[in-house]
């Protein structure tokens, strides 16, 4: 029984702190005319995967490496995508060369022989004509069989046709292919050339890197493991920015604006301020998280806010608890762009 009734005594006396501490620093701000509140530390994360399925031929980080955007992490074997990059501009090449072929037309050379073809051509033609008319003539008189005459009429026909056959053929070398074989080329090559950079595009997929400055928070593959887009190979955090998300109740919400500069304190460097600026109040309330320490009861509706927060010797971590303080007497209008930044101030 004795018992029982230090730890009620206990309790009402923690409940009498909590209620004073509450009503003095409430005291205090409206006094000093500034804003407290609590918080955590957050940052984004990134979980990157490759963009193919293929082996991991090398991962080039471990877990708390910081790495620069665009900087390589990780790769997959490249044998079967580098052979049908080849391959592809192989196609293009042929494809190439085809198409040069049928806008260039008829070398000198071909003009030249069916020139020549043209010629003896000409010639046969007119010695089977006067060959034909000779032979009519002596038909007539009897001289010669009319068979022979006929056959020889039919000869001089097959001349001027063959002569005909030799004049089209080179009207056709001179004038070049047709815009249709050409446009119908042109579409090939257009075609060859987006088979080409897609299996190019899928090479250059089997390179994984950053992007933006980071550190590895997971190495989740290793080489030897099957990827796929659906599997992740690095979580990044993304500590720029940083920033502290912070609940407001709605009592205090019309005292701050975005852009207002701020202070925030951990328990890890304690006595030591680091600079910020009201990034973000959220437009909508919510119930207060579990996590967070605020001054009303727990299922009153609050509003996030975020505070980005400069991290210069890279102090601060994620899920950090922060105190943040604001002066209320700002004018956000005359503030320097500096203010809102992690430059020099």
């Amino acid at each position: 029984m004795r018992a029982r009734i230090i730890a009620v005594v206990v309790i009402l006396a923690a409940v009498a702190f909590g209620a004073w501490w509450w009503q003095q620093e409430q005291a205090d701000d409206e006094d000093t005319g500034r804003l407290t509140f609590h918080g955590n530390v957050d940052i984004r994360q990134v979980e990157l995967a490759f963009n193919g399925s293929e082996r991991v031929a090398e991962m080039r980080f471990q877990e708390g490496d910081r790495v620069s955007a665009g900087e390589r992490l990780a790769s997959l074997d490249k044998t079967r995508l580098q052979h049908a990059a080849d391959q592809a501009a192989a196609v293009v090449e042929a494809q190439q060369e085809m198409l040069a072929k049928l806008r260039s037309g008829s070398r000198p050379e071909e003009i030249r022989r069916l020139e020549a073809v043209l010629e003896a051509a000409n010639y046969t033609a007119q010695n089977a004509e006067r060959t034909s008319i000779r032979l009519a003539e002596l038909a007539v008189k009897k001289m010669v069989p009319q068979e022979q005459a006929d056959n020889a009429r039919a000869a001089a026909d097959e001349a001027r046709a063959a002569r005909h056959a030799a004049t089209e053929a080179l009207r056709l070398a001179e004038a070049g292919f047709r815009k249709e074989d050409i446009a119908a080329a042109e579409a090939t090559l257009r075609a060859n050339q987006a088979q080409l950079a897609l299996a190019q595009r899928l090479l250059a997929d089997t390179d994984l890197f950053a992007p933006a400055d980071s550190v590895i928070q997971e190495r989740l593959l290793e080489p030897g493991d099957m990827a796929s887009p659906q599997r992740p190979v690095y979580t990044l955090a993304l500590d720029n920015p940083l920033w502290v998300r912070a609940y407001v109740d709605e009592p205090d919400l019309g005292r701050i604006q975005p852009g207002m500069r701020a202070e925030v304190h951990t328990d890890s460097f304690p006595g030591k301020a680091y600079r910020g600026w009201v990034g973000f109040i959220s437009p909508t309330a919510e119930f207060t998280p579990k996590s967070v320490e605020t001054r009303e009861v727990r299922t009153a509706l609050v509003y996030q806010v975020r505070v980005f927060v400069c991290n210069p010797e890279n102090e601060l971590r994620l899920g950090m608890p922060a105190v943040v303080t604001i002066e209320l007497d700002q004018n956000v209008d005359q503030l320097r762009a500096a203010d809102r930044d992690c430059g020099e101030p």
